[in-house]
């Protein structure tokens, strides 16, 4: 049992969707897991594990930011066997070709954080990536049912609000195509556990133009996003 999870050895699954907010994995869970039980309310960060299409599925809330997410993502991986990770949550464009509700499979992700600076004690400058066969299978996926995902790096930031809003144009020059606030944390400790992550983001803001979906459609909606990482994490199953 772990420390921020606290479910019992067998109750989640090798498969793991990983959103941020803990209500948009208890909106997963009913809609799209065959007899999901919740296995997790420790903090209110709701986990639940059903079945899709006849295999396992976990899908674990991890909250906002790469140290909520990184200690969600550890012990997921170092206590329950987890191995593969696929996160699904929401992003911000910053480059004028991506719109609201558009689906972005991150790549790499480049990261203003400390945190790969201080693991690696200050001398790499880790690059974090998506796991290829997840991500291959991603655009299969997302081929076969008709639906336009962007493959590309995203910007993973430590804060929310920034001063410098003309740092993303800099970056969207250098081919960055959205915001979030996990995917580096996430691909480095699956890196470090020889486990598989992939992030799979819809777009739910557009930074540059101020436009944006509601609170309840970023919890409740963006259901292709969450079938891509559905199909794409039992993908190969026995």
């Amino acid at each position: 049992m772990s420390t921020h999870i606290g479910a019992e050895p067998g109750e989640i699954a090798s498969r793991v969707l990983i959103p941020g907010d803990p209500q948009r994995a208890k909106w997963i869970a009913e809609h799209y897991l065959k007899d999901a039980n919740c296995y997790s309310t420790v903090r209110n960060m709701l986990g639940f594990t059903g079945t899709y299409q006849g295999v396992p599925v976990s899908v674990q809330g991890s909250g906002m930011g790469m140290p909520s997410a990184s200690i969600y993502a550890w012990e997921l991986l170092a206590g329950y066997g987890v191995r593969t990770l696929i996160r699904v949550g929401s992003c911000g464009s910053i480059i004028d070709d991506l719109q609201v509700r558009d689906v972005v499979a991150a790549s790499a992700s480049s990261t203003d954080s400390a945190m790969n600076r201080v693991r690696f004690d200050g001398l790499v400058d880790f690059a974090p990536v998506a796991d290829f066969e997840l991500l291959r299978t991603a655009v299969d996926v997302a081929a076969a049912k008709g639906i336009a995902l962007r493959v590309g790096q995203v910007f993973a930031s430590d804060s929310f609000y920034i001063d410098r809003p003309d740092l993303y144009d800099k970056l969207a020059a250098y081919g960055v195509l959205a915001v979030e606030m996990e995917s580096a944390a996430l691909y480095t400790i699956a890196a470090k556990f020889g486990a598989r992550a992939l992030a799979i983001l819809t777009v739910s803001d557009h930074i540059t133009r101020g436009v944006h979906v509601s609170a309840s459609e970023r919890e409740q909606t963006f259901s292709q996003m969450v079938e891509i990482g559905l199909e794409t994490a039992i993908a190969g199953a026995q």
